[in-house]
């Protein structure tokens, strides 16, 4: 049979199993399976050792270690204290508590590196206090959906972990690139809030509006003591992440010796500053945090099987060629590659799209001379933009849990602007790509 038709038939099947419903890993290995015993039956034997050896890697150990790290962080308080630091920080600014929520969810992602995660925890506290000092439902759903998805961009994040390991990328490096596109699209989600409150200051919003901002909140007064006493609760936690990025920037550590050494420390704090220390309170965590990782890893061993059979039947080398041999340049099949990103994102969970579809779009890129590095970071905001919109669309069936007052096209007009910007960024870092590109270089060891 033609590679092409079996191609096309093996990468089909996958899909049209993973959009079922089913589990993920279970699709994958299924597939997996049935192409073995039809095209390759001589390779059964072989596969028990295939499936060990794809968890036979050091720098999977990351992956738990940070889930580890995170569910402690997750169980406390620590959402409710940096909300509050930041409203209190930036209540005089224009547009400050949706600004604070924004800021609140990057930090928060940093900690947790769950998307749905920061929507919840910081959503739970943010869309109420919004709604209360008169934002639209509209926007306030729609920013924290949009906000929660800097889980996966901004290191430390378990979906750079899974692309570094899929495609043989230092994952150190991954880390690092993700941070200035990160800082620039909490900062430019930040803007688009602030012009939002000086328009609607401007030009008052009609009745019924679906996307007005009302802040009555500015007329609170906190005094710097105030200020500064907020930050001792969520300081030991941003000095955790500042701690990572400086021991992968420096080379001091490797992505599993930081994650261990930031588990500890975060199960140290959360024990102290917030008194959860008895049995009955750490063993959901770590019973969470062991269920996560499990997931995790039974995705990514699936996942490696799926691409051992997909390379051993030529299917994704006959892929790859066929793309590079289309007249639309370097720049023509990036786009079109982005296309799929967005489409794949709308219907599968980003750690299922990376592990799939990154080993056999690597050879594409770098066939195409663009850096993996870079390419990690084009590929996880594709991921964030299927975080909010459906079918999928994890973010945005959170924010409805947290409002089941709000119709989903209120969600969905007001995560419309933090798409376009999405967008933006993609084509800034195509422009740019030493945005992604400058601090991973500029890195030792």
């Amino acid at each position: 049979m033609n590679e092409y038709v079996i191609a096309a038939l093996l990468f089909g099947s996958a899909f049209g199993l993973l959009i079922s419903g089913i589990p993920i890993w279970a699709g994958l290995a299924a597939i997996s399976v049935v192409f073995i015993i039809i095209f390759s039956p001589h390779l059964l034997t072989t596969l028990p050792f295939v499936f060990h050896g794809s968890m036979d890697n050091f720098a999977l150990l990351a992956i738990p270690l940070f889930i580890l790290l995170s569910a402690p962080i997750a169980a406390s308080h620590a959402s409710r204290d940096l909300y509050e630091t930041l409203h209190k920080w930036l209540h005089r600014v224009p547009g400050g508590l949706g600004i604070a929520n924004m800021v609140g969810c990057g930090i928060f992602a940093a900690l947790c590196g769950s998307s749905p995660a920061t929507a919840a925890a910081i959503g739970g506290i943010g869309i109420p206090e919004m709604r209360k000092r008169g934002y639209a439902p509209a926007l306030a759903t729609g920013l924290i959906a949009h906000a929660g998805t800097f889980g996966i961009l901004i290191p430390p994040s378990v979906t750079m972990i899974l692309y570094g390991v899929a495609t043989e990328t230092s994952i150190g490096k991954c880390f690092i690139a993700g941070v200035i596109p990160g800082l620039l699209l909490v900062f430019l989600s930040s803007l688009w809030v602030g012009l939002i409150f000086f328009y609607r200051k401007l030009v008052p919003p009609k009745r019924g509006s679906l996307y007005y901002i009302k802040d009555r909140g500015t007329d609170e007064r906190f005094s710097w003591k105030e200020r500064f006493v907020s930050l001792f609760k969520v300081l030991p936690f941003v000095l955790i992440v500042i701690g990572i990025m400086g021991s992968l920037y420096g080379g001091w550590a490797t992505p599993s010796e930081a994650a261990a050494l930031g588990a500890v420390l975060s199960l140290f704090f959360v024990m102290t500053i917030y008194k959860i220390y008895k049995p009955r309170q750490l063993w959901p965590i770590f019973i969470k945090a062991l269920n996560e990782s499990s997931m995790i890893l039974m995705i990514m061993a699936a996942a490696l099987v799926f691409a051992w059979i997909s390379s051993d039947l030529y299917a994704t080398q006959a892929l790859g060629e066929l793309i590079l041999k289309l007249p639309l340049g370097k720049w023509g099949i990036i786009f079109l590659i982005n296309i799929l990103l967005l489409i794949l994102g709308c219907f599968i969970p980003p750690a299922a799209v990376i592990l799939m579809v990154a080993p056999l779009l690597l050879p594409i890129i770098q066939g195409l001379g663009f850096d993996p590095v870079w390419f990690a970071v084009i590929m996880t905001v594709n991921l964030e933009i299927g975080l909010v919109t459906p079918p999928v669309g994890l973010n945005l069936y959170v924010v409805k849990n947290i409002a089941p007052d709000i119709p989903m096209y209120q969600v969905l007009w007001g995560v419309t602007p933090f798409v376009i910007i999405d967008c933006l960024v993609i084509v800034i870092l195509c422009i740019w790509p030493d945005l992604a590109l400058w601090l991973p270089n500029m890195m030792i060891g």
